[in-house]
């Protein structure tokens, strides 16, 4: 935005008001629209720092009842990015000199009062020049912070979750094989809990570094928003007021559902936390097309044709600096014990991932509104079934091969299976799979198979085992992130994926989905 476009607030530190008067002038003659104040005190001075918040301080360097040294302290010590320009027909070469050393913008002779204009267009272009490096620099902050979690995440991701599995597995059926009444009822479920939460810990860490395994899926957001409805208003409450503005004919967008679910869950049971008394929570979908020339809330935004996805609250709103750390991982204006500070972090490592962009717009007592771009395509939706509608998950007779590299990974999975009544084999790796018995392969329903393995992966057993008998149903599993087994190109868009650690419902609705799922509407 040029200078001129816009009016400054101007504060002058000045005892003499015909020389304000003649500043003014001089400003407003080189085409400065302002507002000014002037104040010849100390006092003054610092309530005017926090009433009147100047863009520029202009200050006399000589003033009866203050010196002109110590009230740039001040301005340095409350504003201390805003400009402070010293105007003074007393000040000479050295004083000159030093005040620039203690913290001053620049200086104008009164003298020289035609080069006022000039300072104070130089100096706010230099101060926002200086916050838009800053903001580049936190930018980068933030993405160097946000690749140290990937990292930590993805190096433990394999081996916890590998551990989670087996601990809340084995919860489960040492709660099944135990008496309903039995002492030890409530500690295994306090361990599944445990347990689940530390999972849940670890798949929010990898969503915010973008380093989980995604399924996208062509959706139609209205289908979606549509059908967590009555879910989003039992989450909630009913001390707030739950609308939908959905546009018709609604452009698709290619993610994960399940992702997209989260997203909406996270953003809703953050303005439910944000409206403590009640107030309104509107989801709303729009097609958009940015422009080339985007603004500046849209500058990292692809052009072209969009889908948004909003959601806004009436609730307490946030500030500037608390907007500008929210999306931090662990950061949370909530009490101690009452949020984790991932909820937005996940939503943004989601969102990022799925190649969107999102943004906020809050004011403090006046609410927030979440606004997330994602591109459209020219596709068909996909099926779509919500995880929110799950039923009790099923058992079978069907003959299952599990091929998996961790022993109590591997006992714990057939264990639950043949509990449910499937016929189950098992085997350490791919190797040991083909070498027990080559015979049985056309007689597998499923093949449940770890990606990731010594010797042969898990993807490339699966291609044998296809090819050996194209009806043969597959469902891949691993701990690994995103990285590890996609970018490898070990796991193929819409091969069924179970992402551990799991839950053993999880287990046993995948495998049934995966076997009663219709070929020709994979």
């Amino acid at each position: 935005m040029n200078l001129a476009d816009r009016e400054l607030r101007i504060l002058f530190v000045e005892d003499r008001p015909e020389d304000v008067e003649l500043e003014e002038r001089e400003l407003r003659r080189q085409g400065l629209h302002i507002a000014s104040l002037r104040v010849e005190t100390y006092e003054d001075l610092i309530q005017a720092l926090g009433e009147f918040k100047p863009d520029v301080v202009i200050c006399d360097y000589s003033l009866p009842a203050m010196d002109g040294l110590a009230a740039l302290r001040l301005v340095r010590d409350r504003l201390p990015e805003v400009p402070f320009i010293f105007v003074s027909g007393t000040i000479g070469e050295d004083r000159a000199v030093g005040s620039l050393k203690a913290g001053a913008t620049d200086y104008v002779v009164k003298d020289r009062i035609g080069k006022l204009p000039h300072a104070v267009n130089r100096a706010l272009r230099e101060t926002r020049e200086r916050a838009e490096r800053q903001a580049l620099e936190g930018q980068l902050r933030q993405s160097q912070k946000m690749e140290a979690f990937g990292q930590l995440a993805g190096g433990i991701a394999h081996d916890f979750n590998n551990l989670l599995t087996a601990i809340i597995g084995g919860a489960y059926l040492a709660r099944i094989e135990l008496p309903h009444d039995h002492a030890a009822q409530k500690e295994l479920e306090e361990i599944d809990k445990a347990a689940n939460r530390a999972a849940s810990l670890t798949k929010q860490l990898l969503a915010f570094s973008r380093k989980q395994v995604l399924q996208p899926r062509v959706l139609d957001l209205n289908v979606i928003v549509a059908e967590m409805a009555k879910m989003l208003c039992r989450v909630i409450g009913e001390h707030v007021s739950f609308s939908q503005k959905l546009q018709p004919g609604l452009g698709r967008v290619k993610a994960d559902p399940s992702q997209i679910e989260q997203v909406i869950l996270n953003l809703a049971v953050n303005a439910r936390d944000a409206m403590p008394k009640g107030g309104n929570l509107v989801i709303e979908t729009r097609n958009v097309d940015v422009a080339g020339e985007a603004s500046p809330s849209q500058s990292e935004i692809a052009p072209g044709p969009q889908v948004v996805l909003a959601v806004s609250d009436t609730g307490v709103g946030m500030d500037r600096e608390t907007q500008a750390k929210i999306f931090e991982p662990f950061f949370t204006t909530k009490e101690a014990g009452k949020g984790t500070g991932l909820g937005l972090a996940t939503v943004f490592g989601i969102v990022r991932q799925s190649r969107g962009h999102i943004s906020v717009c809050s004011e403090p007592g006046r609410g927030s509104t979440f606004e997330i771009y994602f591109p459209r395509v020219d596709e068909p939706a996909q099926r779509y079934k919500s995880g929110f509608h799950e039923a009790v998950p099923k058992g079978g007779t069907e003959s299952i091969l599990v091929v998996e590299d961790e022993e109590p990974v591997r006992n714990l999975i057939c264990s639950i299976l043949k509990l449910n009544g499937y016929r189950v084999i098992i085997a350490g790796n791919a190797k040991e799979a083909m070498a027990s018995n080559p015979a049985s392969f056309g007689s597998f329903d499923l093949i449940i198979t770890d990606i990731v393995m010594p010797g042969m992966s898990g993807g490339q057993f699966a291609e044998i085992m296809k090819a050996a008998n194209p009806r043969i149903k597959i469902l891949q599993m691993s701990g690994y992130t995103q990285g590890t087994i996609v970018n490898q190109g070990e796991l193929k868009e819409g091969t069924p994926f179970l992402s551990k650690p799991f839950t053993p419902e999880t287990l046993l609705r995948s495998v049934r989905e995966v076997l009663d799922e219709d070929p020709a509407n994979g």
